[in-house]
């Protein structure tokens, strides 16, 4: 087995700086931790990480804790987290609650007896439970994409309200004024401040605020459907949907299909997330494009940090604006579209509940 002393006799230096070399502490020039490296990548030496973990009380490990991966804002965070963290030479875990308080609370005891680095964290449901915990450990932690109401701690965000302003802005520009709204949970405050965007927006073309629809349920595409296939049945049936993130917009998509409505003919929508470009050929619905991979790297960086003791005292909040990217999902109302008749709202249930 290669020992620490094979690598040093290769390279031509004391079994000292090979140690300052793998465990990063001392000064050692360029050329002699290239030497180093090499002498090790040769012999094919493999360093105690426990050891080194023992010694330094750190594990170059930090945890990525998501509400569900499946959805590829979160994806494209990881990456940028992932990016980030591994060209400063740390693992990333990735963790998935499926916004249950019950995984996430189970995720962070696992990750504080295992005593990573710090925490990346979308609180599940909007919870501060995790965050305190974690920050009474004394575990570096970073809250993504919400904002926690009475807890201090560093957060990075895309500006929910100011996005989802802009796109019923868009839609009252093209002259809506029956627009649905379908967010997720109440508490949460991504939901929270979409739905505030939307206010501000249709009340500037509706000050009375009577043509205000607001749907909450869960940020996936079976709340999306439901939620649409009631507003689709409702006495004052919208002309225009506004959904709070893309796995509601599938859903909705879905059910307009199955009810024989077209987008944005029939129905315009805009959608408060995008997709990665690889995920479809032609771009079709009208987005509020969040900066995923920034959000990644900026929390990262800023994780990286506070580890080590860069960071500025006090909690910081990042911001960061999203982008309205107008295609085609979205269209003046047609003329003359009134809302469903008590019979074509029964006719409209009957075709749903035949075909789902």
């Amino acid at each position: 087995m290669t020992t620490l002393s094979d690598v040093a006799r290769r390279a031509g230096v004391s079994t000292m700086t090979v140690s300052r070399v793998i465990n990063e502490s001392g000064y050692t020039s360029r050329e002699t931790r290239a030497r180093v490296n090499d002498a090790i990548a040769a012999t094919g030496y493999m360093p105690n990480g426990l050891a080194r973990q023992l010694r330094s009380r750190r594990t170059k490990t930090i945890a990525l804790v998501v509400t569900d991966i499946r959805n590829p804002f979160f994806t494209t965070i990881a990456s940028g987290v992932e990016d980030t963290a591994r060209a400063r030479g740390y693992a990333v875990m990735l963790c998935n609650t499926y916004e249950s308080e019950v995984e996430e609370a189970e995720y962070v005891r696992v990750l504080i007896e295992r005593r990573v680095d710090g925490v990346l964290l979308v609180p599940a449901c909007g919870a501060s439970k995790s965050v305190r915990l974690l920050q009474e450990h004394g575990m570096p932690t970073i809250v993504l994409d919400r904002h926690l109401r009475g807890v201090e701690a560093d957060e990075v965000r895309a500006d929910s309200q100011a996005g989802a302003y802009s796109a019923v802005h868009h839609l009252t520009d093209l002259g809506h004024r029956r627009i649905a709204v379908l967010t997720g949970p109440e508490g949460v405050s991504t939901s929270t401040d979409r739905v505030a965007g939307y206010r501000e927006a249709l009340r500037e073309a509706c000050p009375n605020g009577e043509c205000e629809q607001i749907l909450s349920g869960e940020f996936n595409e079976a709340s999306g459907y439901s939620m649409t296939r009631e507003v689709l049945g409702s006495e004052r049936r919208p002309t225009a949907i506004f959904a709070a993130n893309n796995f509601i917009a599938f859903g909705a998509t879905r059910a307009l299909r199955e009810a024989g409505l077209r987008i944005p003919e029939d129905m315009s929508m805009v959608v408060f997330d995008d997709l990665p470009p690889g995920w479809v050929m032609d771009p079709f619905l009208t987005v509020v494009s969040q900066p995923a991979y920034e959000i990644g790297t900026q929390a990262a960086e800023l994780l990286l940090k506070r580890l080590a003791g860069e960071a500025p005292e006090g909690p910081r909040s990042i911001v960061l604006p999203s982008e309205l990217v107008i295609r085609r999902s979205t269209a003046p109302p047609r003329p003359g579209l009134a809302p469903a008749s008590q019979t074509n709202r029964a006719t409209l249930s009957d075709q749903m509940e035949t075909r789902s």
